[in-house]
Order: C-alpha cells, then structure tokens, then sequence
C-alpha cells in the first residue's frame, strides 16, 4: 500500500466502486475486449470471499511480469451471492504496459459456485488504466455468486 493510504480508505473506495457498478450493466469485461492479444502477464492468488446478497474480499497474490514477481493484496466489496468460501486463482493479465499501470481499483464481473470442495467460476476484472485480468478460480466451501464488485489491488511494500 502507498504511504498515507489506509486499508480502511481502500475499503471505502472499493464499496463506492461496487455500488455505481450496479447501474454500469452494460461496462461487461469479458473474452471479447482480449480477443487476439498476448497476455502480457500473469498471476496467481488466495482470497476469501463472504456474501449474503453484499459480498466481501480480501486476500493476496503474485503478479509475474517481465521475469520478475510482485506481491500484492487484494480487498474489495460487492453485490450479489450468498455464502463464503475460499478461493485460490490463476489467471492472465493483458494491456499491461508497464507494472505502474497494475495496481488500482479493478470493477469485476463474476460468476461461479462452491459445494464443499467442487467449485467452477471465472473472474473478469479491469482497472482504470485499462489492464484486463482474466482468472480461473477454484472454490472451496459453500457459495453462490453471481454479480459485480470491485477490487482494490495494490503493491506489498
């Protein structure tokens, strides 16, 4: 986190984030905004995720860009599902043109569902930068989501 801001002030953000994204339905990430192009990294992570119709998040992860890796935590809010689970995630990262350009609020698009430990579900992010993360998710615990959030991506120190 850069200096002088709080987790808390990232929680906030993220929850003012997640609220306009329920009247933004039509700003849809997905398959068709990456058609075509090279990742141009990618990253790994473990979050936490709880709902009962608002959701929460928080966890922590690895970018790797250009031969070098880059922790990072995630915190976020949102609407839509029920339940809490885990989830360990995988994925690419594209339109990144410098490491600068990674950190930031990311609006997702999610979909998915844990029954103990058979889970399937994909995430869609993008930041205001324009970096687009594609994740595949892997799910453990009891959960329903379908809905949007936002995420609050920033660089250990």
């Amino acid at each position: 986190m850069s200096p002088g801001v709080s987790r808390r002030s990232l929680t906030a953000v993220a929850i003012a984030a997640a609220l306009s994204l329920a009247g933004c339905a039509g700003n849809k990430v997905g398959s068709q905004a990456i058609a075509g192009q090279t990742p141009s990294g990618s990253i790994e992570l473990k979050a936490v995720q709880a709902a009962y119709i608002g959701s929460a998040s928080g966890g922590s992860g690895t970018l790797y860009y250009k031969g070098r890796s880059y922790p990072f935590t995630i915190g976020g809010a949102g609407i839509g599902g029920i339940g809490a689970s885990t989830i360990e995630g995988y994925g690419e990262v594209y339109k990144l043109a410098s490491v600068a350009q990674f950190p930031g609020t990311y609006v997702q698009g999610r979909y998915g569902f844990a029954l103990g430990d058979k889970s399937r579900g994909e995430l869609w992010l993008e930041n205001e930068s324009g970096v687009i993360i594609h994740i595949k998710a892997k799910r453990e615990g009891l959960m329903l989501t379908l809905g949007g959030d936002a995420m609050v991506i920033g660089f250990d120190r």
